[in-house]
Order: structure tokens, then C-alpha cells, then sequence
């Protein structure tokens, strides 16, 4: 199966592209000669990884009926200084709220994601290390 999206340039730094019916911009920031009028594109590398985890775990979740009251997933990486200027590591943590979860099936809903179903995840951790932690009721 075959992926294709197309950008397309607006002015200076601007991009657009539309993805499922959905226009996302992409632009340098005005430090970079940009206008600041869309994210920023490795960025989006770190969202591509928290969303793919993320519809994984609450899928597998469900069919375990594990309740929960809010998940958060929050992706922190190491940029390297030089260039070319890349991520070299990755951190997912997932901050599950709720009453009673069960900790066993909050880590196996993220075990699968990772090992079995999140396709980002796969290719990431080809390149760079990719952690995981979960987080319960933590602000």
C-alpha cells in the first residue's frame, strides 16, 4: 500500500498541505525566515508518534474495558545541536486519570502499541532509542 501527500508552497517559508480532508500548514519561524503561520515540521514527527501510540492504547483499552477519565500523551525528545539537527532520542509518556485503573493492563495496552500495532513507533525505534513511562493520576 502506497502513501502520498502533497505540500504545497505558499510564500517564503509557508507550506500547505491538505491530509484527509484536513489543511495543516507548515512555516519557519520569523527567526528562520518564516512567518510563523504553521507548525513547525519535526514537531509533527513527535505528534505522528503520540497520535499513532495514542489511538492504539485507547483501541486496545476498550476491548479490554479499561475505564479511564482522561489520557494524556506527551512525547519529549532530544534535538542535536549540530547539524543536521535531528531528534536522537525519544521519550513517550502516557498520564492516564482515573480511579482503580489497573496498572497491568494500562502497560500491556502500551506494550502492544509499541511492539505490535504503532507503525511510527516501529520505524523511530530503528533509528533512535524510544522510552516509555506511564504516569497514574500525576499532574
Amino acid at each position: 500500500m502506497k502513501a502520498k501527500v502533497d505540500l504545497n508552497w505558499i510564500e517564503n517559508m509557508t507550506f500547505e498541505s491538505e491530509i484527509n480532508g484536513h489543511k495543516i500548514k507548515v512555516d519557519a519561524g520569523v527567526e528562520n525566515g518564516g512567518n510563523d503561520a504553521g507548525v513547525r515540521p519535526k514537531p509533527l514527527m513527535l505528534l505522528a508518534l503520540a497520535g499513532c501510540t495514542g489511538m492504539d492504547v485507547v483501541s486496545i483499552l476498550k476491548k479490554m474495558r479499561v475505564q479511564y477519565d482522561d489520557l494524556t500523551i506527551s512525547v519529549e525528545a532530544n534535538m542535536r545541536e549540530e547539524h543536521p539537527k535531528y531528534y536522537d532520542e525519544m521519550k513517550v509518556i502516557y498520564n492516564f486519570k482515573g480511579n482503580d485503573l489497573p496498572m497491568d493492563k494500562l502497560e500491556r495496552a502500551v506494550q502492544l502499541s509499541e511492539e505490535q500495532y504503532c507503525g511510527v513507533s516501529a520505524l523511530y525505534k530503528m533509528a533512535i532509542p524510544v522510552t516509555t513511562e506511564i504516569r497514574v493520576n500525576e499532574e
